[in-house]
């Protein structure tokens, strides 16, 4: 294989590694699943996410506290670019959130995920962030229940969860529901 192609594909398994650790980042987030998210930074890595700034192991149980008061909540990762200068990777990253509270007001929130990454041992993880809150939104009038009939009923009730039980844990995924 030429020096160049070489190169190249290097540089695309390591983006392709970094953008693998944001999906992992917010699924740990919205699955509670926190030995996921956990495995996205260097332990000595810092950060900042508006209210809060201190360690991942910290942040992570702030995190849960914060976001249990919702039903469900989504991390949606947008436009990601990334600037690769060896062994440090500079990436920005948006986001869309959602958290459904049991009752109003509900939660959507829009920003950004400045990261400093780094390769150590061959392995991408998140060594500083600094999370941009660009909007916020509390959401009051909407109540699922009575926008739009639910999909689900006793008989068929929605397969999600915020822990492992998710049906996206199971291999393979294995419906709960009656065929239509």
């Amino acid at each position: 294989m030429d020096a160049q192609l070489e190169r190249r594909l290097r540089e695309l398994l390591d983006r392709d590694a970094i953008w693998q650790v944001m999906q992992r980042y917010a699924r740990g987030l919205d699955r509670l699943d926190n030995e996921l998210a956990r495995s996205c930074y260097w332990g000595d890595a810092i950060e900042d996410h508006g209210h809060f700034v201190g360690t991942p192991d910290d942040f992570i149980q702030w995190a849960d506290g914060t976001t249990l008061r919702f039903a469900s909540t989504a991390h949606g990762l947008l436009n990601h670019s990334c600037d690769l200068q060896g062994d440090d990777a500079y990436c920005e990253t948006y986001y869309t959130f959602t958290g459904l509270a049991p009752e109003p007001p509900h939660l959507m929130s829009t920003g950004r995920y400045i990261d400093h990454f780094q390769k150590r041992d061959g392995e991408w993880r998140i060594a500083n962030r600094v999370c941009i809150i660009e909007t916020q939104y509390e959401l009051r009038d909407y109540e699922p229940s009575k926008q739009m009939p639910s999909a689900y009923t006793a008989d068929a009730p929605c397969q999600a969860s915020r822990d492992r039980e998710d049906v996206s844990y199971h291999r393979p995924p294995v419906p709960r529901r009656p065929r239509i």
